[in-house]
């Protein structure tokens, strides 16, 4: 709605009128009187003369049931409710069949996109939050737009380079790939989605921060992210006090700016933070609604959209753009069999997991190599970058399985060559793995530190 009056949004349409408030049940309101389908965008008329958005997302009978966009804060029995987006009516008995069409993205809800929009923090509508000035984006793609087909997609064949090393090294990420990074609070998630979005070789970032403290929103702007990496970067931010409605819709935002991107041939990198916080969002809503729950809670409708939203990323048309996304999943109390981050890893194309442990040891970045996997390494690496990859994990395994029967003294030395080796170099893999926040590793000076690492362990053994 950047750029348009009230009152040239509102339209009567076939559908209905107007209608009246009837109830309002926690996040849910209830008007009679109105028609109109799923998805369409009312607007509530306060006494004061504003207006409230609201979404239809059920109905029962001819009741609507509608979904704020905002505080309900100033609504009174019998407020008035009219149509203000929607879809157009459904054909009248006896309306020929030919003149039936299939429903077509010009009838979805639209939103705002432009090459205006870098470098800047909008909310889930599109409007600015970072007082720079208003935004007159000219153009409008659906928010909720459907997958490409899955035979038209190009390969994953090509690796995007993070600047990160033990990602670069021994998880790489090919373009349109979708990866989740798993973690609990307070391990440096923020940290390392920062690095990536300043190294990165993507041409532009898209980075949802979706149910995240607002305290959190304006650091990770200005001291993890930086000029640097804003330059080129899109914010989308729907905060954890904006309602669930609002969640939904910026993520589904930050994904159609990213499609956006994409089809102008761009390589696009989205972050995500975090799916977790997307899935809670369509939870509320599906429990307002009355939909009953069924794992730990969530509703099915919860499992149905993660993969709707997933699917939108990865690899456009042959010889076009990519979007390369990083969906972060947080693992409650560090349980990794969370329902979400169960679901997320079945859908995502690898996953990154951070541990507590490592993140307690002031081990930064701390990602788990040994319970992460990027589904694409094998069609990425050569057969011997694979091979070095397989090697270093191997090493690093023995040494951690074994870790404490060194620690107490019980392993003898000589006993297996294998740890022996293990044991002689783990100080050098440990110190791989590590890497400063403002230290950036492209990919080929990973693979060269990987291949002189690998090559001096006759000399670390000795």
């Amino acid at each position: 709605m950047i750029g348009e009056s009230r009152e040239a949004l509102l339209r009567v349409t076939p559908w209905g009128v107007s209608g009246r408030l009837t109830r309002v049940t926690g996040l849910v309101m209830e008007a009679v009187g109105v028609k109109a389908p799923v998805g369409s965008v009312c607007g509530v008329m306060l006494p004061d003369g504003q207006m409230l958005d609201a979404e239809v997302v059920g109905f029962s009978g001819d009741r609507l049931l509608l979904m704020p966009a905002t505080d309900v804060y100033g609504i009174h029995p019998g407020t008035r409710v009219v149509v203000l987006e929607s879809t157009p009516p459904p054909p009248q008995p006896g309306h020929p069949v030919h003149l039936l069409r299939r429903r077509s993205e010009d009838h979805v809800k639209q939103v705002p996109v432009g090459p205006e929009l870098l470098g800047r923090v909008v909310d889930g509508t599109g409007r600015p939050l970072d007082q720079l000035g208003p935004l007159r984006l000219a153009e409008r793609v659906p928010l909720y737009s459907r997958p490409i087909n899955p035979l038209n997609r190009a390969p994953i064949t090509q690796i995007l380079d993070v600047g990160v090393r033990s990602i670069n090294a021994l998880l790489p990420v090919g373009r349109g790939q979708r990866m989740g990074l798993f973690a609990g609070s307070g391990v440096g998630k923020s940290v390392l989605l920062g690095m990536m979005a300043r190294y990165t070789s993507a041409d532009i970032n898209v980075v949802g921060l979706i149910g995240e403290r607002g305290r959190e929103v304006k650091e990770f702007i200005e001291q993890i992210l930086g000029e640097e990496g804003m330059a080129r970067s899109v914010v989308v931010a729907a905060p954890a006090d904006t309602p669930p409605l609002s969640r939904l819709h910026g993520a589904a935002y930050a994904t159609a700016i990213a499609e956006y991107f994409r089809d102008q041939g761009k390589n696009v990198l989205l972050i995500m933070d975090s799916l977790t916080r997307f899935a809670q969002a369509q939870r509320e809503i599906a429990l307002a609604v009355g939909e009953p729950p069924a794992t730990r809670g969530y509703p099915p409708s919860v499992f149905a959209k993660l993969p709707q939203l997933v699917e939108r990323a990865g690899n456009g048309m042959e010889g076009g753009g990519s979007i390369t996304a990083f969906y972060t999943v947080l693992a409650e109390g560090d349980d990794q069999m969370d329902p979400i981050a169960d679901a997320a890893r079945a859908i995502l194309d690898g996953h990154i997991v951070l541990s507590r442990q490592l993140a307690d040891a002031g081990h930064y970045p701390a990602v788990d190599i040994e319970a992460s996997i990027s589904r694409a390494m094998p069609a990425l690496l050569s057969s011997d970058e694979f091979d070095r990859v397989r090697r270093f994990k191997r090493l690093y395994s023995r040494y951690q399985r074994s870790r404490d029967l060194i620690n107490v003294g019980a392993y003898v030395r000589g006993s297996d060559p294998e740890i022996d080796e293990a044991i002689a170099m783990y100080p050098a893999l440990e110190h791989f793995l590590r890497q400063g926040m403002d230290e950036r590793v492209d990919v080929h000076e990973s693979h060269a530190q990987l291949v002189a690492l690998l090559e001096s362990r006759h000399e670390l053994a000795a």
